[in-house]
């Protein structure tokens, strides 16, 4: 999909159908017409416009003759998947008298700048609008990881009502995706920091604390995921020490009450062999039997619960 924005005179972000100079070219999920459209109109190389487009590309700066791709890891949630919370990659593209942003996924992010809920938000301030990118992708990172950590918080609030195996596994896959996080966190601050020290990409006064505010975000967003995988993963090695624990403790009851439910049948077993035995003549020599082996239960009970092994 192709869509072309441009911020007109009353500052309001609109959309057009041509490409024009000092617009904002979107690309989701384009079609090769799409592409072709917009290397026509931008000079730009068909291999470093669809590096957006792999899922596995990772967050860098590149600098080319007559433009500079930037490539950040986006945060997305995708609901109804098992691993609700993942990352994607988001290229953007800042030329002389454009700006490309290509992704393979639609994500909120690039919404929020569509629908015009970004203040201050001009397509042809281009470093702004980079930053504006950067920060609203960091303020996504740290409204997901509070939802990972509410999360976290009901199911350990569950596990402690009952332990169930799916709840472990979210926690497993909610751990998974800090890990996720985190890496991208990382990698995008090493992009930040690089742009500090860019000249191909103009940095004005007024960008000065926006800038600033980007890297804080980014650094807390990577303190809180570190944070956050750091509980999730002593909460679930401490739910696993706990079922350890269970089983233990069900192994040793069922263990106890084998020795105890075997005294009556070594009683059993030696009145029943073909060698004279006491009581063998006695008409109530069954009622004795059964007697004896209540007798040695009720001390073979007695034994297990002073050991607390019941």
């Amino acid at each position: 999909m192709l869509n072309i924005y441009k911020t007109d005179a009353s500052g309001k972000n609109c959309e057009t159908a041509e490409i024009e100079p000092g617009c904002w070219i979107r690309l989701t999920v384009p079609n090769k017409y799409e592409v072709d459209k917009v290397i026509a109109s931008t000079g730009i190389d068909r291999s470093d416009i669809i590096l957006g487009l792999d899922s596995e590309e990772t967050a860098h700066i590149a600098v080319e003759d007559n433009y500079t791709i930037i490539v950040v890891d986006m945060a997305i949630r995708e609901k109804g998947a098992v691993q609700e919370f993942s990352t994607v990659p988001l290229e953007i593209i800042v030329c002389e008298n454009f700006i490309v942003t290509v992704c393979n996924v639609a994500v909120e992010l690039i919404e929020d700048f569509a629908e015009n809920k970004i203040k201050n938000f001009s397509t042809k301030k281009r470093t702004r609008f980079i930053l504006q990118i950067l920060y609203k992708n960091a303020s996504y990172y740290l409204q997901y990881l509070r939802c990972i950590d509410r999360v976290g918080n009901r199911i350990e609030k569950q596990l402690i009502k009952n332990l169930r195996n799916e709840d472990l596994l979210y926690l497993l896959t909610l751990e998974k995706s800090l890990v996720y996080f985190s890496t991208s966190l990382c990698a995008n601050d090493i992009v930040l920091e690089k742009m500090l020290r860019m000249d191909t990409i103009k940095q004005y006064p007024e960008d000065e604390d926006l800038l600033e505010d980007v890297i804080v975000e980014n650094k807390q967003a990577i303190e809180m995921a570190n944070v956050y995988s750091s509980i999730l993963s002593e909460t679930r090695d401490a739910f696993a020490s706990v079922i350890s624990n269970n089983l233990n403790t069900v192994m040793q009851r069922l263990t106890s009450i084998t020795i105890v439910l075997a005294l009556p049948t070594m009683i059993f077993s030696l009145f029943g062999m073909n060698v004279p035995v006491p009581f063998m003549k006695n008409p109530a020599a069954l009622a004795y039997i059964l007697i004896i082996s209540a007798i040695f239960v009720i001390l073979g009970i007695l034994v297990m619960v002073k050991k607390k092994m019941f």
